[in-house]
């Protein structure tokens, strides 16, 4: 039985863990940072550079900053529209709990939510 159990809950990870690649560590979407600006204690603007094989396809980017502690204190999902170039940047605000520290890409997907596309 406990064998069993294990076997299942180690399933259930790779599981997980293949979804999360596909959602989020998709080759054909890469951002990475290109800069940020702390504002205030609880506000930082964020640029991020998106890159995708085929440009007229949307894209989904989690940014996030974090605190001193290395914490994160604030995140936000960044719908990227459709553009003429591969490569296109993205700036964003972030709102965070922690005077923020620094700021970075999460990651970014093909898959946008609904609630993210335009109605």
């Amino acid at each position: 039985m406990i064998v069993g159990l294990t076997a299942a809950v180690l399933a259930a990870g790779v599981v997980v863990a293949v979804v999360g690649y596909q959602r989020i560590g998709t080759a054909d979407v890469t951002g990475t940072l290109a800069g940020y600006q702390v504002i205030d204690d609880e506000t930082a603007s964020v640029i991020i550079s998106v890159t995708r094989k085929d440009p007229s396809r949307p894209v989904d980017c989690i940014v996030r900053v974090r605190s001193r502690d290395g914490s994160e204190t604030g995140r936000r999902e960044v719908l990227v529209p459709p553009a003429d170039q591969t490569t296109v940047q993205v700036t964003t605000t972030l709102k965070s709990s922690k005077p923020p520290l620094m700021a970075d890409v999460y990651g970014c997907g093909t898959d946008v939510p609904a609630y993210l596309r335009p109605s």
